[in-house]
């Protein structure tokens, strides 16, 4: 009983009395419908077929006083209550049925907002420590899954209540053979206690495949290009066909186990109901009316028992999920940065002095013995351009990170103008930071819309300065729609050049007090490379600029160079400063780098 509880407990918190009410509902329905079995006592005795012995049953009693009147007005009398109890029992059933269907599809609806929420509402380390097709599975799949055993739940409480009333009328009419079933039905209990422990872990394995299957496809489509230049098609087949067989080999054991209880428990019924008419007849001497209503709902309810075992390994199946998508709704609210992000009351900070790193500490991984930053003092100061440069793994976008606020040093401060960067100015810091990545990001949809993300008010001037700033304006003006042009998933009907263009054009469209470049020239061409730089100089005095550059040509306007290597700034000062010292690893990069270009 544990994931009906469960089930149970999740389901209030969301609908509240509702669930309540509803269940008074149901437990209206069913109430009805044995008044209407009760009914069918006297019209049995009209019939004349059989009688009831009066002083046999409460329920024969209480259609005594029919005796005392006329057969045509007693039967008229019936068969108009008889039509009342349908009529009132069909219009609750039908408001019962639409108030189910709401709280099942608003408890998805509900779930899937509130983790919606909580997930944009979570700090940039709950995403490094997670995969993004392990979250898509969760709020997709899983999500579904839970919606059907919310189904499942509402069928499995009715079925109860509809069971208990049932009985209910069963002992009015003959309490000893009702024991005897029930008795029985208390051994059926215990016998499938086995097929739903086997079902909960099914249910596990269900999610844990759901979860591989949806992680391999995304990254398949992701790495497309990877695999079809490196010919990698027949093993990426092979994988394919190996999870859908696991998946079809999942599926086919829980089909295999559920028709396995219903057709244990559905022999065990026929011989349960030969042997109670048995012994009704020869050893509790019922009447022969009184046989076949018991017969009749004994029949009308062993489907209904079945059915309760079915819906209990089907919630026991789809447990797995509603638990993951709870733990990952409390994970992310755990996990919570800020309060709300939709706030426009709190205004961006203008960059009067500069930014500073003061000693700070950094290490993704509380166990690990290594700092990913160590001891990091640097200033950036504002309307400047500053560069960040090292080899590979050397800390430099940990260190842009942190000054975005993404994450939070275990020592030390970033100071914003002398002001150390907290929950309270944090919403205020991202909303004058515009941020161009390395691997450029693009929504799904037109040149148009993706500028107008970062600035809605935007007007078409504005956008077109924006994309001159960046040099996207001309190959914009080529395209077939111009800025109305869809432009593909990630933007790939776009060269990598033109994507990080357009994602350049979209920060500065911002008009933000700091400007944020991670390899932002990578994917130019010279000419372009050059545009970019002359751009940046504009820019110059007007923003303050942090680059992360490999390439080293793109930096010499800098006003300030810092050197990271294993975490820690090893030079610091102008370019061509730190380009004369022969013996610093700078210049060596320099050196390499001009080689190369050779």
């Amino acid at each position: 009983m544990k994931p009906v509880l469960y089930f149970f407990k999740q389901l209030y918190s969301y609908s509240g009395n509702k669930l309540y009410i509803n269940l008074l509902g149901m437990i209206l329905i069913s109430f009805l419908d044995g008044i209407g079995l009760i009914l069918l006592i006297p019209v049995i005795s009209y019939s004349g077929i059989v009688n009831f012995e009066t002083g046999n049953s409460a329920a024969t009693k209480a259609f005594e006083f029919l005796q005392q009147i006329p057969i045509t007005l007693g039967l008229s009398f019936i068969l108009v209550m008889f039509l009342i109890v349908n009529i009132v029992q069909n219009l609750i059933h039908r408001h019962v049925t639409i108030q189910n269907v709401k709280i099942q599809h608003g408890f998805a609806r509900h779930l899937r907002l509130e983790i919606y929420k909580d997930l944009l509402h979570a700090n940039w380390s709950f995403y490094v420590k997670r995969r993004k097709s392990d979250l898509i599975n969760t709020i997709t799949a899983e999500l579904a899954r839970v919606s059907a055993g919310t189904n499942t739940f509402l069928q499995l409480i009715t079925a109860i209540i509809f069971t208990f009333i049932q009985i209910g009328i069963a002992f009015l009419l003959s309490p000893a053979i009702t024991t005897f079933v029930l008795l029985s039905g208390f051994i059926l209990t215990i016998f499938s206690r086995g097929f739903i422990k086997r079902s909960r872990l099914l249910g596990g394995r269900t999610s844990e495949i759901a979860q591989n299957f949806l992680a391999g496809i995304t990254d398949n489509f992701n790495g497309m290009k990877d695999i079809k230049s490196n010919t990698l098609e027949q093993s990426r087949m092979n994988w394919f066909q190996s999870i859908s067989q696991r998946m079809y080999d999942e599926q086919m054991e829980y089909i295999t186990l559920k028709t396995a209880s219903q057709f244990y428990y559905k022999i065990a019924s026929a011989v349960l109901i030969s042997i109670f008419i048995f012994l009704s007849v020869n050893l509790f001497n019922a009447q022969a009316a009184q046989l076949m209503l018991i017969i009749i709902i004994f029949t009308r309810l062993w489907p209904r028992v079945t059915g309760i075992q079915a819906n209990l390994e089907q919630i026991a199946a789809v447990t797995p999920a509603l638990k993951a998508v709870i733990k990952l709704k409390d994970e992310s609210q755990m996990a919570k940065e800020l309060d709300d992000l939709n706030s426009q009351k709190i205004k961006p900070i203008h960059i009067k002095e500069g930014v500073e790193c003061n000693n700070v500490f950094f290490r993704y991984n509380q166990s690990e013995s290594v700092y990913a930053l160590n001891g990091i003092n640097v200033f950036f100061p504002s309307n400047r351009m500053s560069a960040v440069v090292g080899k590979s793994g050397a800390g430099k976008s940990t260190l842009i990170d942190l000054l975005m606020g993404l994450n939070q040093p275990e020592k030390g401060d970033i100071l914003l103008d002398g002001i150390p960067l907290s929950k309270e100015n944090l919403l205020a810091l991202r909303r004058s930071i515009s941020y161009v990545p390395q691997d450029p990001f693009l929504f799904n949809t037109t040149i148009r819309e993706n500028l107008l993300l970062i600035q809605s008010d935007a007007t078409e001037e504005q956008i077109w300065e924006a994309l001159r700033f960046a040099a996207a304006d001309d190959f914009v003006k080529k395209l077939p729609q111009g800025l109305d042009t869809l432009i593909g998933d990630r933007g790939i009907r776009l060269s990598g050049g033109e994507r990080q263009r357009l994602v350049l054009a979209r920060a500065i469209l911002r008009k933000p007090s700091i400007l944020v470049l991670d390899e932002a020239t990578s994917a130019l061409d010279t000419e372009n490379e050059t545009k970019i730089q002359e751009a940046l100089e504009r820019l110059k005095g007007k923003m303050t600029i942090v680059v992360i550059a490999h390439r080293l040509s793109t930096i010499r306007n800098a006003d300030q160079v810092v050197v990271l290597d294993k975490g820690e700034i090893i030079q610091k000062g102008e370019f061509k400063q730190l380009a004369s010292e022969k013996s610093g690893m700078f210049s060596n990069l320099l050196r390499k780098q001009m080689e190369a270009a050779l």
